[in-house]
This record gives structure tokens, sequence and C-alpha cells, in this order.
């Protein structure tokens, strides 16, 4: 079994300091390397490939080339237009002998090794699973007005996270009709869902945080300050 791991770095918004999400520091490293660090060091991982924004490729290859284990090369991707036109860049990359491809943000740092390997495990059985959050608030329907209407059941909401892992030859299948069909997904999950394909849900950690706001940024450095990393 070969299994890969696509992460996507994104275009990449900034914030408030000059710096795009991806590249803020985090414990003396850029964000994107904190997250790719997690799944060098997992075991099951033997490719990894980065999708990043055409402007960025010059710095983000001086930056693999200060991490990159002998043993575990990086592939450095150009992505799309899109998130899903990146990915799918990023599927062919991982090259068409690979068994169970994870796909992850490359703004969530604090991803962990038990749930990697509970999404690889899970893809194997089920072909799609992908780490979630059950979800604890009470959930509100708003109408075109803004105004609540409805409550919606929580006990059936998840929060779609990543990773998500998938066997490689489904979600390539998934990918290619999406494109055919001019269908856009939110995730990667989504396209399977489309084809009528069940996606098994692992309740990952809380701390798994994507970093899209500053308050993200500051919630991950105080978790991460706190000793709680993967």
């Amino acid at each position: 079994m070969i299994c890969a791991v696509i992460v996507a770095a994104g275009s990449g918004e900034r914030m408030q300091s000059k710096e795009k999400k991806q590249f803020e520091d985090l414990g003396g490293k850029p964000v994107m390397i904190r997250t790719l660090e997690a799944f060098l060091a997992h075991p099951q991982i033997e490719r990894t490939v980065l999708v990043s924004a055409e402007a960025d490729l010059p710095k983000v290859r001086s930056l693999l080339a200060q991490i990159c284990p002998a043993g575990k090369p990086i592939r450095l991707v150009k992505g799309g237009a899109t998130r899903q036109e990146s990915v799918q860049k990023g599927l062919a990359a991982a090259g068409a002998d690979t068994t169970i491809v994870l796909i992850h943000d490359g703004v969530r740092p604090l991803v962990n090794a038990a749930d990697i390997s509970s999404c690889i495990e899970g893809a194997k059985e089920h072909g799609a699973c992908i780490a979630a959050v059950p979800a604890f608030d009470t959930i509100k329907q708003a109408n075109e007005d803004g105004l609540a209407s409805s409550t919606l059941d929580r006990q059936r909401i998840w929060l779609a996270q990543t990773p998500q892992a998938f066997d490689y030859k489904l979600i390539c299948k998934a990918h290619d009709q999406a494109a055919k069909n001019g269908f856009i997904g939110t995730d990667d999950a989504a396209l399977l869902e489309s084809m009528g394909k069940a996606v098994m849900l692992w309740p990952c950690s809380r701390y798994n945080i994507k970093i899209t706001t500053s308050q993200d940024l500051e919630a991950v450095r105080a978790i991460y300050n706190a000793g709680m990393k993967p």
C-alpha cells in the first residue's frame, strides 16, 4: 500500500501582518512547514505533494530545501485557478500507483498522528473517510433576511475538517466526473457525495483548527505554545 498526502497551501490571504497565512510564524517556523512536518513524520505517509500558488513558488522552494528529509522528498506543484483544480493537479503528481491519498489544508498545522492514522484506516475500509467535528452548539438556519427561521438537529450535524482520506482511484474518478459536470464542491468529500458515495466521518481533535482569521492564529499559537502539539 502506498499512502500519499496532498497539502494545499492555497493562495493565502494576509491578515494583520504582511505575511500570508501559510507563512505566518508558529514556534519559529512558518505555519505551512509545521503542517508538512506532521505528515513527513508519519510512518504511513510515503509521498508528500505540496500544491502552491505560482506567485509563492520561489519562496516555498526555499523553505522546502530546509526541511525535506532524504527519504521523503516533497513534490511541489503549481496550483490551478481554484482549490478543486489545485487538488486535481496534486492527485496527478501523487502518482497512479498511489493506494490511499489524504488531502489536507496547509493552514491546519495542529493535525495529529492519531487522526491521520484513523483517516487512513477509514479510507481503507470504506473508500472515503474525513476528519470532522460533531456540532455541540445549537445550529440555526437563516432566511433571506438573515433571521433565524429554523433549528437544525445538531445530533446529525458535523463540521468537515481535513485530512480527508480516499481510495486514490475513487477520488480521481470523482474529480474527473465533477470537472465533466461542472460541479464545484466546498470540499473533496462533496465530490463523492455528488456521485452517491457515502463518506465515513472520523471525530477528530478539536485542536485541528484551520487558520482563517487572526483570532484563529492566536488560538493555534496558544495551543502550540502550551505544549499541546501533534
